[in-house]
Protein backbone atom coordinates (compact mmCIF):
# COMPACT_ATOMS: atom_id res chain seq x y z
CA UNK A 1 0.00 0.00 0.00
CA UNK A 2 1.09 3.22 -0.63
CA UNK A 3 1.34 5.89 1.94
CA UNK A 4 2.17 9.33 0.65
CA UNK A 5 3.05 11.00 3.94
CA UNK A 6 5.88 8.30 4.83
CA UNK A 7 7.05 8.58 1.02
CA UNK A 8 6.86 12.74 1.25
CA UNK A 9 8.62 12.95 4.56
CA UNK A 10 11.33 10.49 3.80
CA UNK A 11 12.46 11.98 0.58
CA UNK A 12 12.33 15.67 2.83
CA UNK A 13 14.78 13.73 5.05
CA UNK A 14 16.85 13.48 2.78
CA UNK A 15 17.73 17.42 2.84
CA UNK A 16 19.80 19.17 5.27
CA UNK A 17 17.66 21.84 7.15
CA UNK A 18 15.80 24.37 6.45
CA UNK A 19 14.68 23.07 2.79
CA UNK A 20 14.06 19.39 4.79
CA UNK A 21 11.62 21.41 7.03
CA UNK A 22 10.46 23.77 3.92
CA UNK A 23 9.43 20.55 1.89
CA UNK A 24 7.65 19.16 4.75
CA UNK A 25 5.71 22.51 5.01
CA UNK A 26 4.94 22.26 1.52
CA UNK A 27 2.82 19.05 2.40
CA UNK A 28 1.02 20.24 5.30
CA UNK A 29 -0.06 23.44 3.13
CA UNK A 30 -1.59 21.30 0.19
CA UNK A 31 1.40 22.92 -2.08
CA UNK A 32 3.19 19.52 -3.04
CA UNK A 33 4.62 20.90 -6.48
CA UNK A 34 6.31 23.81 -4.43
CA UNK A 35 7.84 21.11 -1.94
CA UNK A 36 8.62 18.84 -5.52
CA UNK A 37 10.31 22.20 -6.73
CA UNK A 38 12.28 22.40 -3.38
CA UNK A 39 12.95 18.78 -3.01
CA UNK A 40 14.60 18.21 -6.12
CA UNK A 41 16.36 22.00 -6.24
CA UNK A 42 18.26 21.25 -2.86
CA UNK A 43 18.85 17.70 -4.15
CA UNK A 44 20.56 19.17 -7.00
CA UNK A 45 22.54 22.11 -5.18
CA UNK A 46 23.60 19.88 -2.29
CA UNK A 47 25.07 17.11 -4.60
CA UNK A 48 22.58 14.28 -2.68
CA UNK A 49 23.58 11.25 -3.60
CA UNK A 50 20.90 8.82 -4.39
CA UNK A 51 19.81 5.42 -4.83
CA UNK A 52 18.37 4.53 -8.38
CA UNK A 53 15.35 3.14 -6.57
CA UNK A 54 15.00 6.76 -5.15
CA UNK A 55 14.91 8.50 -8.25
CA UNK A 56 12.68 6.19 -9.47
CA UNK A 57 10.23 6.99 -6.42
CA UNK A 58 10.75 10.23 -6.56
CA UNK A 59 9.96 10.96 -10.28
CA UNK A 60 6.82 8.70 -9.63
CA UNK A 61 5.54 11.44 -6.73
CA UNK A 62 6.26 14.09 -9.26
CA UNK A 63 4.58 12.41 -12.09
CA UNK A 64 1.44 12.13 -9.50
CA UNK A 65 1.66 15.63 -8.77
CA UNK A 66 1.95 16.67 -12.88
CA UNK A 67 5.30 17.87 -11.86
CA UNK A 68 6.95 14.56 -14.20
CA UNK A 69 7.78 16.98 -17.07
CA UNK A 70 9.22 19.63 -15.13
CA UNK A 71 11.28 17.58 -12.94
CA UNK A 72 12.35 14.34 -14.76
CA UNK A 73 15.11 16.15 -16.83
CA UNK A 74 16.83 17.94 -13.29
CA UNK A 75 16.06 14.21 -11.49
CA UNK A 76 17.93 12.38 -14.36
CA UNK A 77 20.78 14.50 -13.38
CA UNK A 78 20.58 14.22 -9.60
CA UNK A 79 23.60 11.93 -8.94
CA UNK A 80 22.55 8.56 -8.48
CA UNK A 81 23.98 4.97 -7.23
CA UNK A 82 23.17 1.48 -7.33
CA UNK A 83 20.96 0.02 -4.54
CA UNK A 84 22.43 -1.94 -1.40
CA UNK A 85 22.53 -5.56 -1.07
CA UNK A 86 18.47 -7.18 -1.58
CA UNK A 87 17.21 -4.07 -2.83
CA UNK A 88 15.45 -4.23 -6.04
CA UNK A 89 17.03 -2.12 -8.57
CA UNK A 90 15.07 0.24 -9.84
CA UNK A 91 16.01 3.40 -12.31
CA UNK A 92 14.33 6.03 -13.76
CA UNK A 93 15.24 5.49 -17.50
CA UNK A 94 13.11 7.83 -19.29
CA UNK A 95 14.90 10.08 -21.71
CA UNK A 96 13.82 13.20 -23.04
CA UNK A 97 14.59 12.10 -26.56
CA UNK A 98 13.47 8.82 -26.35
CA UNK A 99 11.32 7.53 -29.11
CA UNK A 100 7.74 6.36 -27.80
CA UNK A 101 7.08 1.85 -28.45
CA UNK A 102 3.72 1.30 -30.18
CA UNK A 103 1.05 -0.04 -28.39
CA UNK A 104 -1.39 -3.29 -28.52
CA UNK A 105 -4.39 -0.09 -28.50
CA UNK A 106 -4.84 2.00 -31.25
CA UNK A 107 -3.35 5.28 -31.26
CA UNK A 108 -1.67 4.78 -27.71
CA UNK A 109 2.02 4.69 -27.49
CA UNK A 110 4.06 3.42 -24.97
CA UNK A 111 6.70 5.46 -22.98
CA UNK A 112 9.50 3.39 -20.81
CA UNK A 113 9.58 5.28 -17.69
CA UNK A 114 11.27 2.69 -15.34
CA UNK A 115 13.05 0.01 -15.25
CA UNK A 116 14.19 -3.17 -13.33
CA UNK A 117 17.71 -4.07 -13.62
CA UNK A 118 16.62 -7.92 -11.66
CA UNK A 119 14.20 -9.00 -14.64
CA UNK A 120 13.98 -6.40 -16.78
CA UNK A 121 10.36 -5.22 -16.93
CA UNK A 122 9.71 -2.02 -17.73
CA UNK A 123 7.08 0.37 -16.29
CA UNK A 124 5.28 2.33 -19.03
CA UNK A 125 3.46 5.31 -19.31
CA UNK A 126 0.46 4.68 -22.32
CA UNK A 127 -0.47 8.24 -23.94
CA UNK A 128 -2.87 8.92 -26.58
CA UNK A 129 -1.49 9.89 -29.64
CA UNK A 130 -2.26 13.63 -30.33
CA UNK A 131 -3.66 15.25 -33.59
CA UNK A 132 0.38 16.85 -33.94
CA UNK A 133 1.87 13.49 -33.63
CA UNK A 134 3.07 13.19 -29.95
CA UNK A 135 2.27 11.87 -26.87
CA UNK A 136 -0.50 13.72 -25.10
CA UNK A 137 0.31 15.57 -21.40
CA UNK A 138 -1.39 12.52 -19.20
CA UNK A 139 -1.02 9.41 -19.45
CA UNK A 140 -4.05 7.26 -20.42
CA UNK A 141 -2.93 4.56 -18.11
CA UNK A 142 0.68 2.61 -17.08
CA UNK A 143 1.49 -0.84 -18.25
CA UNK A 144 4.53 -3.31 -17.21
CA UNK A 145 5.86 -4.69 -20.11
CA UNK A 146 7.99 -7.83 -20.00
CA UNK A 147 10.93 -7.44 -23.01
CA UNK A 148 11.78 -10.30 -24.98
CA UNK A 149 8.37 -11.93 -23.42
CA UNK A 150 5.30 -12.41 -25.58
CA UNK A 151 3.15 -11.54 -22.70
CA UNK A 152 0.47 -8.25 -23.48
CA UNK A 153 1.36 -5.49 -21.74
CA UNK A 154 -0.28 -6.00 -17.59
CA UNK A 155 -2.44 -2.20 -17.86
CA UNK A 156 -2.89 -0.38 -14.41
CA UNK A 157 -5.73 2.51 -14.16
CA UNK A 158 -4.11 6.26 -14.76
CA UNK A 159 -3.93 6.98 -10.98
CA UNK A 160 -2.15 3.64 -10.12
CA UNK A 161 1.38 4.89 -10.21
CA UNK A 162 2.45 3.64 -7.07
CA UNK A 163 0.60 0.19 -7.62
CA UNK A 164 2.54 -0.79 -10.95
CA UNK A 165 5.43 0.69 -9.49
CA UNK A 166 5.11 -1.91 -6.25
CA UNK A 167 4.11 -4.46 -8.92
CA UNK A 168 7.43 -4.11 -10.90
CA UNK A 169 9.49 -4.04 -7.70
CA UNK A 170 8.28 -7.49 -6.44
CA UNK A 171 8.79 -8.54 -10.34
CA UNK A 172 10.17 -12.33 -10.37
CA UNK A 173 13.61 -12.59 -11.65
CA UNK A 174 13.58 -15.29 -14.58
CA UNK A 175 10.01 -15.99 -14.87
Amino acid sequence: MNDEVTHWYRFAALLPEPEATTVRDCWAMGEQEAGLDVLVSGLQAHQVVLSETTVAEIAVTAREWGMGEVLTPRLLRCAATRPGPGGTPLRLIEHPDARPLPSPEPGEVLIPWIGCGRCGEVLARAHTVEPWGGPSFLPRHYALLAPGRPAAPRPFPRDSAWPALEALRACRAGA
